[in-house]
């Protein structure tokens, strides 16, 4: 296992390598899901899950092996493996049919000369790999048809604040201050939706990924979550830093901000592997030439992602099993 993989998330993985206790995991799952013939289930469904975990670990760690020209296109495909994984922990009738086989996402074509990467978009489509995870996951839906940049999806990762912080001159990433137990929010979240602090404290409560619980003062926007909590979890529309070990509002498209991590990654990569593959002329001279922010953007971004999305699919599978997860 390559260092990209700590030693207790190795441990996890490696839990759940064998039939046995991928079985028994994958009946807890779906018993709590009150799904019919659970048992049987996770005994059809136990290989697949760990051929899925494993092929998706094999091609994390080829990343770290590679080059940084076809980093992009192993990243996305090690994604895919994990996210399969994960769907199949909470749908074992996966895949049902070929409409859920696709990408889910699309790409217009590019035009060849005065191609901005930062402008570029992906959009949405019904069926594919995307909606469902997403559905089935998140419970996110009716998502076909948006079309999202690739600066605002960039955006939405916490690690390149700082990037964009020096590129634009404006810091975009709020912290949030954390003490352990209790969250405490600055007024600027605020001015950010544009609510008050009795409409925020619904909208919040309505739509983030945690069972909450405000407390004290109601002109103070203060809060803990109900289950136990440790770092790198997800609390919706706040994102966790892995290198700053804090939580931030990235100030940048407000309902971005309530999709979960997993799924920027998924559409960043999907975008970042298609121009790999069939943009090879503007990749190659990105790479060799290396003419504007957008290639240590891209660079960062990969040593982030290689390193972020095994640490949230771990937390996925296993915050789900032991409870941890509103969606």
């Amino acid at each position: 296992m390559s260092a990209s993989f700590s030693s207790s998330l190795l441990k996890k993985y490696l839990y759940l390598s064998s039939e046995e206790t991928s079985r028994q995991f994958l009946f807890h799952t779906y018993n709590k899901r009150k799904i019919i013939d659970a048992k049987k289930k996770s005994y059809e469904n136990s290989f697949s899950f760990i051929s899925y975990i494993e092929q998706g670990i094999t091609f994390f760690e080829q990343t770290e092996r590679s080059s940084l020209n076809i980093k992009p296109i192993l990243l996305f495909y090690g994604l895919v493996f994990l996210l399969k994984a994960c769907v199949l922990s909470v749908d074992p009738d996966y895949p049902e049919s070929s409409l859920v086989l696709a990408h889910g996402v699309s790409t217009r074509k590019r035009k060849k000369q005065n191609y901005i990467y930062l402008k570029d978009e992906v959009k949405l489509q019904k069926n594919g790999l995307f909606p469902h995870f997403s559905d089935k996951m998140f419970h996110m839906k009716h998502l076909e048809g948006k079309k999202l940049t690739v600066e605002s999806l960039l955006k939405e990762i916490p690690e390149l604040i700082d990037y964009f912080a020096i590129w634009t001159g404006h810091n975009h990433g709020l912290p949030i201050d954390y003490d352990g137990k209790y969250f405490s929010l600055p007024e600027s979240v605020l001015d950010f939706f544009k609510m008050t602090s009795d409409r925020f404290k619904t909208f919040f409560q309505s739509n983030t990924n945690k069972n909450i619980q405000f407390i004290g003062d109601p002109s103070i926007i203060k809060f803990y979550i109900e289950e136990n909590h440790s770092t790198i979890t997800e609390i919706l529309p706040f994102r966790f830093h892995i290198e700053k070990h804090s939580y931030f509002l990235l100030q940048n498209d407000k309902e971005l901000s309530f999709y979960p991590e997993l799924m920027i990654h998924y559409l960043i990569l999907y975008h970042l592997g298609m121009i790999a593959r069939y943009e090879i002329e503007w990749w190659s001279e990105l790479i060799h030439h290396k003419p504007s922010i957008e290639y240590p953007l891209i660079v960062q971004y990969l040593n982030i992602s290689t390193k972020k999305i095994p640490l949230l699919i771990d937390q996925y599978l296993w915050s789900y099993f032991h409870g941890q997860n509103k969606f």
